[in-house]
């Protein structure tokens, strides 16, 4: 017999993650979103390109960011799909664009 403790999770694993992203990763950039992109994310929907109206700061995807809204104010945080580099280049693209653009982008490696 194998002696253990188990403790029960007060919140589901989904609602600790955003806990989590949102209240102790230090952000590394801002991402400005349109409104519909707000309303968007505020019904639980993954933040796509063709929100994005600007990009501030130096990150990696990963790298959690601030998500702004159209005035400036703070609607959330999130862990950043693309660098900022790259997110720059899809500003306001949907996303069946974005292969097209990143296939006209050179490397820099090359």
């Amino acid at each position: 017999m194998v002696r253990s403790t188990l403790f029960q999770s007060a919140t589901d694993p989904r609602t600790a993650r955003r806990k989590w992203i949102g209240g102790r990763l230090k952000t590394r950039g801002e991402i400005r979103i349109d409104a519909g992109a707000r309303r968007a994310i505020e019904k639980g929907a993954s933040l796509l390109p063709a929100g994005v109206t600007d990009v501030w700061g130096d990150f990696v995807r990963g790298d959690a960011v601030l998500v702004l809204d159209e005035n400036g104010l703070r609607i959330g945080c999130g862990l950043a799909s693309f660098g900022a580099v790259e997110m720059r280049s899809v500003i306001g693209r949907r996303s069946e664009e974005i292969e097209q653009i990143w296939i006209c982008v050179p490397s820099g490696g090359d």
